[in-house]
């Protein structure tokens, strides 16, 4: 039985494992547009909420670009569990239950915010980098596009907390 599985595991091509990256990202956005809402209701700080309303939106128009991308392809745009994503929202989720009502809850829905984007940045680079070897150039703009609001979201998070939300958070002392 084992022999049968390394035998068909040889035979997955780069675009195997493409589709696979790509089920495994359309899951994550999928569950992220999911958090976002919670996430935005419960930070304290406008300037927050307003981040995580305005990157609901992005996200919605992610999940569409990977649509589109799996319409190029000719596969179901079907997501594929992925436990990275779901461990780092796990994480959110945790930062808004045990902080909630604390001055550092901001600042930690932020950084749970981060972990999410870097985690959409590497992979959508990977993303990228296989479908350019794939010659994919219709499908490496697609994600390209996507890509560069990932890091324009996870620079705006970091303005967010050098401009002030950290602060706020450092004026209480651990307990």
């Amino acid at each position: 039985m084992a022999t049968t599985k390394k035998a068909s595991a040889k035979t997955k091509s780069l675009e195997d494992l493409f589709l696979d990256g790509l089920k495994d990202l359309y899951y994550a956005e999928k569950k992220i547009l999911k958090a976002l809402p919670k996430m935005a209701k419960g930070a304290d700080d406008g300037q927050v909420t307003a981040a995580f309303e305005k990157h609901r939106a992005e996200t919605e128009a992610q999940v569409e670009r990977l649509e589109e991308v799996f319409e190029i392809l000719g596969a179901a745009a079907r997501g594929k569990t992925c436990p990275a994503i779901d461990g780092i929202l796990e994480e959110g989720s945790e930062i808004l239950e045990e902080y909630e009502g604390s001055k550092s809850l901001d600042a930690g829905l932020v950084g749970a915010a981060q972990a999410v984007e870097h985690y959409e940045i590497a992979r959508y680079g990977t993303l990228i980098a296989w479908a350019t070897s794939l010659g994919k150039d219709d499908i490496v703009e697609l994600l390209s596009a996507t890509l560069e609001e990932e890091k324009a979201t996870d620079k705006a998070l970091t303005s967010l907390g050098e401009a002030g939300v950290n602060d706020r958070a450092a004026e209480l002392k651990a307990a």
